[in-house]
């Protein structure tokens, strides 16, 4: 933390008379704007107590220091001699904090008395304007710090209102937006962030994106919360933000969506596609729902797939049963071979698109893609269903461009927000 510059008030103070402006104690001085910024006088009176102030100051006697800077304010008249003592006060203030903090590291920061000068550096049209947007921004984060929002916000537009650029100043305001209960303008200033630094060849960082998913969260705008999940995992694909963004999507208690058993199966599936099953509870969870809709191929898949990556016990006694109760069906139910037939000259579409779930859970993609449009064709079918479990067939199996459209035929919540979290994965697959 840099101090006032204290040439510039040795100057100021032994001849009255300063070709420099002052540096504030928080920022870096500003050599140019010193260079240009015209000669002011001191008068006698403020010289004397100015120099006790200074002498002071370096001897780290904040009493007497404190009472120099008073007899300042009371025989100060012009702006720049105000200006002179509310820097030299800001700078005791500052100090007092800093030595407070070096004794007792422990103990709570108290900045309140910087607001004070703070206050009158801003409003002193002595103050060089260059300083004024520093110290606007500094008295933001202050009153930020004492959970002021509105205040905060106010001088952080201030700052930025006088050239201010610190690259902090757009996340302050973003910050004290939220904590005011502002989350979607908090949200769409931090969109607009993000955009910036993409179109700056610029990464943001992942906690952007967890910020504004728990805010919104917070708040209750499931709407927007989902927006940001969509965001984060095309920004940071993992396995555990993907899985993380579907449990909250649809699948925990109150999730953001409520989804009945066979649409909390397609995001099972998504999970799935982004290796994101995290555990034997995601495994059995989803084989069980899979294997009670009649689909025993997919869950003698998911199953085999959990014990064969080590998140299923091997002795586990719900997976072996339903290991066993899968395969039963499977012979039970014969090859898809003769089902696809009768599909071909039934009267409605409702036989091939059952047989086409059948061959999506085997993973023969190119069968159960053409029975999912053989369905649309026929007719009498759930259009949305048939549409986002097509669109999931040929995202799998490659043809994002296909499976775009179909996910965009699904037009009935909540299964077109199932279909917009696939569209998500189809757009930017998992890392």
């Amino acid at each position: 933390m840099k101090t006032i510059s204290k040439l510039a008030l040795v100057a100021a103070f032994a001849t009255g008379v300063s070709s420099m402006a002052l540096a504030t104690p928080a920022f870096a001085k500003d050599k140019k704007a010193d260079a240009a910024a015209p000669a002011m006088k001191l008068s006698p009176e403020v010289q004397k107590p100015g120099i006790a102030a200074q002498t002071a100051l370096a001897a780290k006697d904040y009493a007497g220091a404190q009472t120099a800077i008073d007899q300042i304010d009371v025989v100060a008249k012009t702006d720049y001699e105000k200006y002179i003592g509310a820097a030299l006060r800001y700078q005791l203030e500052t100090e007092k904090i800093v030595a407070a903090q070096t004794a007792n590291p422990n103990a709570p920061v108290n900045e309140t008395t910087l607001a004070k000068p703070l206050d009158a550096l801003i409003a002193n049209a002595a103050t060089p304007a260059a300083d004024r947007g520093r110290y606007a921004y500094r008295r933001g984060a202050l009153a930020f710090n004492g959970k002021q929002y509105p205040v905060a916000l106010q001088y952080f537009a201030k700052a930025k209102e006088l050239g201010y650029t610190d690259p902090n100043l757009g996340l302050q305001i973003v910050k004290a937006k939220m904590d005011s209960g502002d989350v979607a303008g908090g949200t769409a200033d931090l969109e607009a962030t993000i955009s910036q630094m993409t179109a700056a060849g610029q990464k943001a960082p992942e906690e952007y994106y967890k910020y504004a998913i728990a805010k919104s969260y917070a708040a209750k705008r499931n709407a927007d919360t989902m927006t940001w999940l969509k965001k984060w995992v095309t920004a940071y694909p993992t396995a555990k933000n993907w899985r993380d963004t579907l449990v909250l999507s649809g699948i925990q208690q109150n999730a953001l969506i409520t989804l009945d058993e066979t649409q909390k199966i397609d995001v099972f599936r998504l999970m799935r596609a982004t290796n994101a099953l995290a555990d034997q509870t995601d495994y059995l969870q989803y084989a069980d729902s899979v294997n009670r809709r009649g689909l025993p191929s997919e869950a003698q898949a998911v199953i085999k797939e959990g014990m064969a990556q080590g998140k299923i016990p091997a002795a586990n006694t719900m997976a072996k049963g339903l290991l066993a109760d899968a395969t039963k069906n499977i012979a039970a139910d014969g090859p898809l071979s003769g089902l696809e037939k009768r599909a071909a000259t039934a009267a409605n579409g409702k036989l091939a698109a059952g047989t086409a779930d059948a061959y999506l859970g085997q993973n023969n993609y190119a069968k159960a893609v053409e029975l999912y449009r053989l369905a649309l064709t026929k007719g009498g079918v759930d259009a949305d269903d048939v549409n986002l479990h097509l669109g999931i067939a040929l995202a799998r199996s490659g043809d994002k461009a296909g499976a775009a459209t179909a996910f965009s035929a699904v037009k009935t919540a909540p299964k077109s927000d199932v279909a917009g979290l696939w569209t998500t994965w189809a757009a930017a697959p998992a890392a």
